[in-house]
């Protein structure tokens, strides 16, 4: 049995003043006996424009919001998943969305660069976003061993494709972290059922951390932060305001329902297509 914690926030453009909320929710975590904490996409920075995050891009192991990450991590005796970080790219005017993994002793272990961009236009609230501009996509999917179980990497808009959780679980996923900057609109409408939609379909514990209230671009995000167990069950969540999200994940409960319920080993994909 081990403690997790997802971490609420609302981020704002000044870099410092973030982090010194984010480590106030984290010390609130481990207060709570949290071993793994997750971050919430740009936990560190939502600027006033998606340039924002050019100017404050860093070298991978370098920087302000990476040093911070090592030195919380070893501080508190604790794994922390740093939602995202803007980290540089080789494509000019660009940065990878990194979802970056550091162990007890403020070691990176892991790094997940977002894969699918938020390219969307949604008409009911008047808004659009175009994250490729100023993102370039990963093309690797990632899982990694801790203490915790396996530990799969994905973040916000990387739920609405369930082949990535699939191909995380093809390998052994039985924990997922979403670091998450959902939008209101888009969070009322889908947030909880394609969580429990992913935990289930893939029998994993889903941990979601979610940015959640109005930031100064004018965007409002959804917030709802929670974790889910393999059978879909919310454990715990915060549908408002700053905070933390705590439970316990059972992985011998993980292990036995999915040899009861195997269904991760029932898939069928040699079927021909009859299209016509």
């Amino acid at each position: 049995m081990s403690v997790v914690a997802a971490v609420q926030m609302a981020s704002g453009p000044n870099v410092k003043a973030n982090l010194a909320e984010a480590e106030k929710l984290i010390e609130t975590a481990v207060q709570q006996n949290a071993e793994l904490i997750v971050l919430p996409e740009n936990f560190a920075l939502m600027g006033h424009s998606e340039a924002d995050k050019i100017a404050q891009s860093e070298k991978p192991g370098e920087g302000q919001i990476q040093q911070f990450l090592m030195d919380t991590a070893k501080k508190y005796d604790v794994w922390i998943v740093g939602g995202t970080v803007p980290i540089e790219s080789d494509v000019t005017g660009k940065v990878f969305s990194s979802c970056m993994l550091y162990n007890d002793k403020g070691e990176m272990v892991a790094r997940y660069d977002k894969i699918h961009l938020f390219d969307v236009v949604l008409e009911a609230s008047d808004e659009s976003y175009n994250e490729s501009e100023t993102i370039e996509s990963g093309d690797e999917v990632v899982v990694v061993d801790t203490p915790f179980g396996k530990l799969g990497l994905s973040v916000c808009y990387d739920l609405r494709f369930p082949e990535l959780f699939r191909a995380m679980a093809d390998v052994g996923m039985e924990i997922c972290v979403l670091p998450s900057a959902f939008t209101s609109l888009t969070g009322k409408a889908h947030w909880e059922s394609l969580l429990r939609a992913r935990a289930i379909e893939n029998l994993c514990y889903m941990i979601a951390p979610d940015q959640g209230g109005y930031h100064i671009n004018g965007r409002e995000t959804h917030g709802d932060s929670m974790i889910i167990d393999p059978w879909g069950v919310v454990l715990n969540r915060l549908p408002h305001g700053t905070g933390v999200v705590v439970s316990d994940i059972n992985l011998e409960m993980l292990r036995k329902t999915r040899n009861n319920f195997p269904a991760l080993q029932h898939k069928r994909l040699d079927c021909k297509i009859n299209y016509s």
